[in-house]
């Protein structure tokens, strides 16, 4: 039992930070028909930003994370300006190619300037377990899925019943009629960036005190979350999130009842079994296409 639960903390706390970062991937893709392969360096960012704002700056964690979520929404619309959209105006899909460089460039730079040493960010959520069944755990874990789940929620209420969200939705209709419309679909794209790299750096700060916080951090967490994001379906957010839970919980139990080593080679088998049934994801559906 003791074993079980530990497996089912840590699945919905992994799976809630996957569906995250891979519901970053769904927004930019149903927005514009791309992604942002550095996916996996914005929730590195957002960790070190975190840690360089509270733990040399000395700002409190109030002031410092919404300013490190800052620092990850310019630097998505900063990868969208200059790595995605100079390739997209010219209809070149060497955006993809462009974006994971430019990960691997942030990567580095935060290596050289950060340091590649891992550090531990403090929080008070991560001092003292609470038993649940007789199983210790970290509040930080309880909280990582209720971010999510929040995160979610708010979303679809922004995408629902705000202007914005419902100008984010008509570009995803229709661009030229929502251009047409006088909607700025430029910035719309671009605030999609900044967006997906928001989602990623709340991962990186929520992981980060579980964890550690070093430059190549990232690399993983945004491979599984891609995997996620196609499993659930680049065309349903809800999909998306219930996608990462799933993978999150498998994984967990996969490494929990016959260890770390069959972790991969289980869990990635499962999705391409998946993918081969239903290779829109699993929530997702097939694009329509005039003829």
């Amino acid at each position: 039992m003791t074993l079980f639960v530990t497996a089912l903390v840590t699945g919905l706390g992994l799976g809630a930070m996957y569906g995250l970062i891979a519901l970053g991937f769904q927004i930019t893709y149903s927005v514009c028909s791309r992604v942002n392969f550095a996916q996996g360096s914005m929730v590195m960012l957002g960790a070190v930003l975190g840690y360089v704002l509270t733990e040399r700056a000395g700002l409190p964690v109030i002031v410092a994370y919404p300013l490190a979520l800052v620092g990850c929404a310019l630097m998505g619309m900063l990868v969208e300006l200059l790595l995605v959209r100079p390739f997209a105006v010219r209809g070149s899909e060497a955006w993809l190619m462009a974006t994971v460089a430019g990960g691997i460039l942030l990567d580095n730079a935060v290596m050289f300037t950060f340091g590649n040493e891992p550090r531990s960010l403090p929080s008070p959520l991560v001092e003292q377990t609470w038993q649940i069944f007789g199983t210790g755990v970290y509040p930080q874990q309880l909280l990582i899925p209720l971010v999510a789940v929040g995160l979610a929620v708010s979303l679809h209420v922004l995408f629902r019943r705000t202007r914005q969200g419902r100008a984010l939705l008509a570009v995803v209709q229709n661009p030229e009629a929502a251009r047409l419309m006088g909607i700025n679909t430029t910035a719309m794209i671009s605030g999609s960036f900044a967006l997906s790299a928001v989602l990623a750096g709340v991962a990186g700060l929520l992981i980060a005190p579980l964890l550690s916080v070093h430059s190549d951090m990232g690399t993983l967490f945004g491979i599984k979350a891609f995997a996620v994001a196609i499993l659930g379906g680049m065309t349903s957010a809800s999909g998306v999130m219930i996608a990462g839970f799933l993978y999150g919980l498998v994984e967990a139990l996969v490494t929990t009842y016959l260890g770390s080593s069959y972790t991969y080679i289980v869990v990635f088998a499962l999705l391409i079994a998946v993918l081969a049934v239903r290779p829109n994801g699993l929530f997702g559906t097939a694009a329509l296409r005039k003829v």
